[in-house]
């Protein structure tokens, strides 16, 4: 639990929360502070509704078949600061000049990021102005926050992609793709250790694996083994305790066996996961072993105490194991700017050249905060990403492939109060967009009051499980990636949680015919057109939907606020 609920009885939080949630039931409703976007339309009831789903997770809050726990989800499980780190470079006495137009601040910039991490961390200021960069930008120190004046002050105009700045990166599934359509960021905060195994793997060809351990999966060392847990459980039993320590970030691994019961447990389980034919998805096959990064809280003879529940059962027949992982960039953040690409088409599906965004890569409590990202490829990236809040960003310009995306084993985040603006320009022949998008068994992510005037909810058939997405207002306007051949859309305890659909397009929004023991509560009526999907998985989903048809009427109104208060 957080600092401020020391002393509170986990029965007092749970009261508190049914209270709350009955309160609200009687007539709360959207204040002026609220966007127009998301406020109930005119007509729409004033009074709130509980359903029955809440109750029952109030009962059963880390262990509901339908609904995931995400309560502590984001920065530091949660927190609503950030640190104010205190200042010790400015850009511009390292040589970055403003609104020249001529000079390239990136060296500048780099620098002054490098003097902050060789001080142990501190904040680089960037003043009002546009900052032309010709290179990306590298946060690779832990404790390193990149400032700017605010998003609509200061601005970092980019003029070359990653395939220029980088090499051409092509995809380790194969074919003719370009790895930049969904990896790497102008802005790249990643460990300066892992960022250089990276792209000198790039450079020579060598497509790397892109998560925890390195660019191989088998770069890592057991801590200890775990004897049976079930999921939701705070405190596991270890064999070992000796390497243990609280305050210390371990991997929870876990493999999967012949049978394929990882994969079935991932998505509720039964006949009808038994019945999928796992063997021959394998690019999804090769995202397991299943890794979640975590913090140690406390360490009592053989129990061990963790940051956050389990995210799934701890099985024999799963080698559940605590493993050492690669060193991660931790307390690190950028602030109040806007990064603008040069202005060039968007390129056909899967050909990005690397106008991206901002990334977060093997990166853990670190966070960006006011940020805006224009005329890019890919916006937001969370690559084997945990405990990341992105809060108050946005998506604007010609068009993004993908707005956000989240992968590669990335658990915990939370993206809340985000924006994707409508196109300022038609989109190119051949281009396809996704959204917010999360896949590659990413789990225990959030997306929080937002607002989409176009895109979709994707999953890029990568299994992501136990993921909410709630209080958001989407113009469902694009198309989810991922052919049939791929892989499941989604695994269990997927929610989708007061969801606006201006346009009333189903797609991937009521999802109770498509996700495994899954909830869609409080949307509007929505109707099949464009792509359709069926069931992957044969039989009873055991799916909940509840308050279908209504718009903005469902109480609580956010589920993971709520969840908050547990």
């Amino acid at each position: 639990m957080g600092n401020q609920h020391r002393g509170v009885s986990r029965r007092g939080l749970l009261g508190s929360a049914i209270a709350v949630a009955a309160a609200a039931a009687t007539g709360g409703t959207a204040t002026a502070a609220t966007p127009a976007s998301q406020r109930a339309p005119q007509g729409a009831s004033q009074r709130g509704e509980v359903p029955a789903l809440w109750h029952e997770f109030t009962r059963t809050p880390f262990a509901h078949p339908q609904i995931p726990y995400v309560g502590r989800a984001g920065y530091r499980a949660g927190a609503a600061r950030f640190p104010r780190r205190p200042v010790v470079a400015d850009v511009r006495d390292y040589g970055a000049v403003a609104d020249d137009g001529a000079t390239d601040c990136a060296p500048a910039i780099n620098r002054a990021i490098a003097a902050a991490g060789k001080a142990g961390g501190g904040t680089v200021l960037i003043p009002p102005g546009t900052f032309r960069i010709d290179d990306l930008i590298r946060i690779g120190y832990s404790n390193v926050v990149l400032r700017g004046a605010g998003s609509g002050v200061t601005k970092l105009y980019a003029t070359r992609n990653l395939t220029e700045l980088i090499g051409v990166y092509g995809s380790r599934y194969g074919g003719d793709k370009s790895s930049w359509s969904w990896a790497g960021g102008l802005i790249w905060l990643c460990p300066t250790d892992r960022f250089t195994t990276l792209t000198t793997a790039i450079k020579a060809k060598a497509w790397p694996f892109e998560g925890w351990t390195g660019n191989k999966r088998d770069e890592w060392q057991t801590l200890t083994t775990l004897a049976p847990a079930r999921q939701g459980s705070r405190s596991v039993r270890v064999a070992d305790p000796g390497k243990l320590k609280p305050g210390q970030l371990v991997l929870l691994r876990l493999a999967d066996d012949a049978d394929h019961t990882l994969l079935e447990h991932m998505s509720g389980g039964g006949p009808g996961t038994e019945a999928y034919v796992w063997d021959d998805k394998t690019k999804l096959t090769s995202y397991v072993p299943y890794e979640w990064p975590v913090r140690i809280a406390r360490v009592q003879g053989e129990k061990v105490t963790l940051e956050r529940p389990l995210p799934l059962d701890v099985r024999p027949e799963w080698d559940p194991r605590l493993t050492t992982l690669v060193q991660p960039l931790t307390g690190s953040g950028v602030e109040g700017l806007t990064l603008e690409a040069v202005e060039t088409p968007q390129s056909p599906h899967l050909l990005d050249k690397g106008y991206n965004g901002v990334t977060f890569q093997c990166a853990y409590d670190c966070w960006a905060d006011d940020v805006v990202v224009r005329h890019v490829d890919n916006g937001f990236g969370l690559v084997a990403a945990s405990a990341c809040t992105l809060r108050r960003t946005r998506v604007t310009g010609r068009g993004a492939h993908h707005p956000y995306f989240c992968r590669e084993g990335s658990h915990d985040n939370l993206v809340e109060d985000f924006t994707i603006e409508q196109r300022t320009v038609p989109a190119p022949a051949g281009t396809q967009l996704h959204g917010i998008n999360v896949e590659g068994l990413s789990s225990y992510n959030v997306w929080s009051r937002g607002d989409m005037k176009m895109g979709t909810f994707d999953s890029h058939r990568g299994l992501p499980f136990a993921n909410v997405r709630t209080d958001i207002t989407v113009d469902n306007t694009g198309t989810h990636g991922g052919d049939y051949s791929a892989g499941p859309l989604f695994g269990a305890r997927f929610t989708h949680w007061n969801i606006r659909v201006t346009n009333s397009r189903a797609g991937l929004m009521k999802i109770d015919g498509l996700a495994p023991h899954s909830a869609t509560v409080g949307i509007n009526e929505v109707t099949e057109f464009g792509q359709i999907d069926v069931p992957d998985f044969t039989g009873d989903l055991h799916a909940r939907v509840e308050l279908y048809g209504t718009t903005d009427v469902v109480r609580p109104r956010n589920l993971y606020e709520a969840q908050r208060a547990f």
